[in-house]
């Protein structure tokens, strides 16, 4: 997949592109693949320490003022950066920004349309009541390279979600804009992490846990245990139709212990369907 992607990168135009692929410890023939693009892409191995390691290390490889991020297995469509870039010189304030995106199977067939979220008020409050609001995501993100210096790196003890940590970091200290038109393809495969729920959740409980602090005082309390068991009432829907029926009723009961006025009424609604059985 890389070559796809490398590919995508360098028919962008209108931009002086730095290209950095971060080989995390491949054993198949990644390296064959990269040397056919000789000096057009710069290199950097190191042994496998997983995506958030890989990042840190493409960021801190990079010389340009901006950091663009692309996955392995992901690609670009033409104009991408050069509509980011432009929006981010004309708004100094906007720390780092993205594009809608379409999510595609192996076969090439949409899947859905990542689309660019409306909301008032400050982002990181956006972010965490709706976690997957930076459209495209870890595909789609152009950041200003200074910015990883204040709130520092990708979080290498995630194993999942390390995006979403980062850019409720990155939004709690500058404002964030979208593009709302899909720039960038995301590949959606059978067996990706992102449908190892186990993983997922943890990381989710983390990430929630950890960056409560980034919100304004007074959304610190009802808010955020609001929005934490809203990411209790997902996993529930999720392990019941994995068919963990046990594990889809206790986080319905996390959720309720929670926030049992802001979101009783969806939290009755699901051990209702839970237990009588009906699809969600």
């Amino acid at each position: 997949c890389v070559a796809k992607a490398i590919d995508s990168a360098r028919t962008q135009v209108g931009v002086d592109l730095e290209i950095i692929v971060v080989d995390d410890g491949s054993t198949d023939d990644t390296p064959a693949v990269l040397a056919r693009h000789g000096d057009a892409v710069r290199v950097v191995r190191q042994p496998n320490r997983g995506l958030s390691a890989a990042r840190n290390t493409g960021i801190a490889a990079a010389r340009g003022d901006l950091v663009a991020f692309l996955d392995a297995d992901d690609w670009w469509l033409p104009g991408k950066l050069q509509r980011q870039l432009d929006l981010m010189a004309q708004r100094p304030e906007v720390g780092f920004c993205s594009t809608a995106a379409r999510v595609e199977d192996p076969e090439g067939r949409l899947l859905n349309l990542w689309a660019s979220p409306q909301w008032e008020g400050p982002f990181v409050v956006r972010l965490f009541g709706s976690n997957a609001d930076v459209a495209g995501s870890g595909s789609a993100v152009v950041a200003r390279r200074a910015l990883f210096d204040r709130v520092g790196g990708f979080d290498v003890s995630l194993r999942s979600l390390e995006d979403i940590d980062m850019w409720m970091r990155l939004a709690a200290v500058t404002d964030y804009a979208c593009i709302d038109e899909p720039l960038a393809v995301i590949l959606k495969r059978p067996g990706s992490m992102s449908r190892n729920l186990d993983v997922m959740r943890e990381a989710a409980v983390t990430v929630m846990r950890k960056n409560r602090a980034l919100l304004p005082p007074s959304h610190r309390g009802a808010y955020w245990r609001a929005c934490m068991a809203a990411v209790h009432g997902d996993y529930a829907k999720w392990r019941y139709r994995a068919g963990q029926r046990t594990g889809a009723l206790r986080e319905v009961a996390q959720l309720l212990a929670l926030a049992p006025l802001a979101r009783g009424r969806l939290g009755l609604g699901l051990l209702k369907d839970i237990v009588l059985g009906r699809p969600m």
